[in-house]
């Protein structure tokens, strides 16, 4: 069975694309769609990636009208948590932090979707 590589993008509905993008590329380092073919687009680190469809009913998004939470895996988490901080971003670290596959913490971009960092425990 022939099986994706990866993620090759997300894509979602944003009041303000261009303010959403700066967003996100300013405070979490996601480059900006570039507007020719010869620049470089962001990339992701290789790592471990979960898909999981949740049951409509979660709570766990925080925002029952959101129907995707992003998951973004990060190297330090504290210094992430100082950095979006430190630029006035609210950020809500996971109570039972570490857990078995590693630290989370939570955070919506302007537009209110929810954002999950995640340090994964190193192998």
């Amino acid at each position: 069975m022939e099986k994706v590589l990866g993620f090759g993008g997300f894509f979602f509905r944003s009041e303000d694309p261009k303010a959403l993008a700066e967003w996100y590329e300013k405070h979490l380092g996601i480059l900006q769609v570039p507007t020719d073919y010869e620049s470089p687009v962001w990339t992701q680190q290789a790592g471990p990636t979960v898909f999981a469809p949740f049951e409509k009913s979660t709570e766990y998004f925080g925002n029952k009208d959101k129907q995707v939470m992003l998951n973004l895996r990060v190297g330090d988490l504290e210094a992430m948590i100082a950095q979006l901080e430190a630029a006035g971003v609210k950020v809500k670290r996971d109570p039972d932090s570490p857990q078995p596959n590693g630290s989370f913490a939570w955070l919506n971009d302007p537009e209110g979707n929810p954002i999950e960092l995640w340090e994964p425990l190193e192998s």
